[in-house]
């Protein structure tokens, strides 16, 4: 990649990013799509957001990534806010205008694209979502977005999955999500009579995180033989103990690497005005797996 005079500078702002593999994404999008652009990693303490958003502005840069733990905070610093994120209460995605920058959550479509993609279909879908932080937010949003029948949201602390719960449910305009308590996954009645049989499962909490691989935010066997297919948003490990357990009880289960890719390619897009080709999604998605697969080595 040759940086010019005239390249556009594009990159992610959080704390830490040294690890984020966004750079990759970016960077080979870029050089796929023929565009004069490069992506880079910033990394901002938390106090520093504002300042860290009114220097980009002055120095050009014409698109940022947010990751933890400013999704939430940057909001505050913007020109707008587009209303499905200003809804979610999250923010990934800055698009430079005359204005300033306006904020987007492009969360909800990687998700939607990772289940399509899987073959899991959310329209008319029940799902259970294990944990009540940003991601889950962000989860049962596109659940939402897509048609999904019904959402129950499991975590320990059932205040945060109500917050949740009362934030989708404002936006849907009716009760479509649950909370429930993480008691709800071992007692197969109840969450039968919540959720009903056949619900996608999906982990949205960091349990079984590299390097605590053999951790799981639920254990009951029932849990999983009653599911149908199952999504865990980590992506490193490759394959996580729960996707294991999914696995076990005759399930398809999947890893949140296609969901990075599309939150990323839906960034790009509206950073660029153009559509990356699925061709070109491919061979970036494949570059991801060998990065991952050598960060394991």
């Amino acid at each position: 990649m040759e940086i010019k005079g005239t390249t556009a500078v594009y990159g992610l702002i959080g704390n830490p990013v040294a690890h984020s593999i966004s750079p990759l994404i970016h960077n080979m999008l870029a050089e796929k799509m023929g565009l004069d652009m490069t992506y880079v990693c910033f990394p901002v303490a938390g106090d520093d957001v504002p300042e860290a958003v009114k220097g980009a502005l002055a120095l050009g840069i014409q698109g940022l990534n947010v990751t933890v733990p400013h999704k939430q905070s940057v909001r505050e610093v913007l020109t707008r806010v587009d209303p499905l994120a200003d809804a979610i209460g999250a923010v990934n995605t800055l698009v430079r205008t005359d204005k300033g920058f306006t904020g987007y959550n492009t969360d909800v479509e990687g998700f939607a694209r990772e289940a399509e993609l899987s073959g899991i279909s959310l329209r008319g879908a029940s799902a259970v979502v294990i944990g009540a932080g940003g991601a889950s937010r962000g989860v049962c949003f596109s659940l939402a977005k897509e048609g999904a029948e019904r959402i129950v949201i499991a975590n320990r602390t059932e205040e945060k999955a109500r917050l949740i719960a009362q934030a989708v449910n404002d936006w849907a305009g009716k009760e479509l999500v649950i909370p429930a308590g993480m008691d709800v996954c071992s007692d197969a009645g109840r969450l039968k009579l919540l959720a009903g049989s056949g619900y996608l499962a999906v982990q949205a909490t960091s349990v079984g995180l590299y390097p605590d691989i053999e951790s799981c935010p639920v254990d009951h066997p029932d849990f999983f033989e009653n599911a149908s297919a199952g999504i865990d948003i980590i992506y490193n490990p490759e394959e996580t103990c729960f996707m294991k357990n999914m696995k076990e009880a005759g399930h398809p289960a999947v890893n949140g690497l296609l969901m990075l890719l599309y939150q990323g390619i839906a960034s790009f897009e509206l950073w660029t005005e153009t559509t990356v080709t699925e061709e070109a999604a491919a061979e970036v998605y494949a570059a991801m797996q060998k990065e991952m697969a050598d960060r394991r080595k």
